[in-house]
């Protein structure tokens, strides 16, 4: 099926080609000469890419902070990363990632603080959101993890780092 290109100031009179029996779809120009062609993956990767996650409504119940911390994370099937975490909270933190993990999945975790970087805060988690691709208006590639376990203890120095850390207008 062919589709002229109408509304578009800078392509019209170019044409859309869909192949539904290749899963390609071509552009043609003026001419009706052939400019490239596209699977229909790479054309769903793109649009998947580049879509506006749904705005949702701030669920965090407890305050956090923009920090940059080593965090180390095991999946459930046993695969092992280590990255940048860029914020935390008493509710979980912000792992920075070029491919993140699914909503879902359930974290082991183990964290250092920059006030002792040699120290490993031992947690578990779950990944509640997901950045595909930087945005300049919010966060890095990554995934926002939601605690599941952590220790009292843990917690305790978590809050005092974002309350000492507000003071300091670092709070995020």
């Amino acid at each position: 099926m062919k589709y002229p290109v109408s509304s578009s100031l800078r392509h019209r009179g170019k044409v859309l080609e869909l192949d539904a029996a290749r899963e390609m779809v071509t552009l043609l120009g003026i001419n009706g000469e052939p400019i490239g062609s596209l699977s229909w993956d790479f054309v769903i990767d793109q649009i998947l890419a580049y879509r506006k996650p749904p705005v949702q409504k701030e669920v965090r119940s407890e305050p956090r902070i923009s920090l940059a911390f080593r965090v180390r994370y095991n999946t459930p099937e046993g695969q092992r990363f280590e990255s940048r975490a860029g914020g935390i909270g008493g509710g979980g933190l912000f792992i920075e990632s070029q491919s993140p993990l699914l909503v879902g999945t359930k974290l082991a975790m183990e964290f250092s603080l920059p006030e002792n970087p040699t120290e490993w805060l031992p947690a578990k988690g779950i990944v509640a959101w997901v950045c595909p691709k930087s945005d300049q208006y919010t966060f890095s590639p990554g995934m926002g993890v939601r605690f599941s376990e952590v220790t009292p203890e843990t917690r305790d120095r978590i809050l005092e780092l974002v309350k000492s850390g507000q003071g300091t207008g670092q709070a995020a």
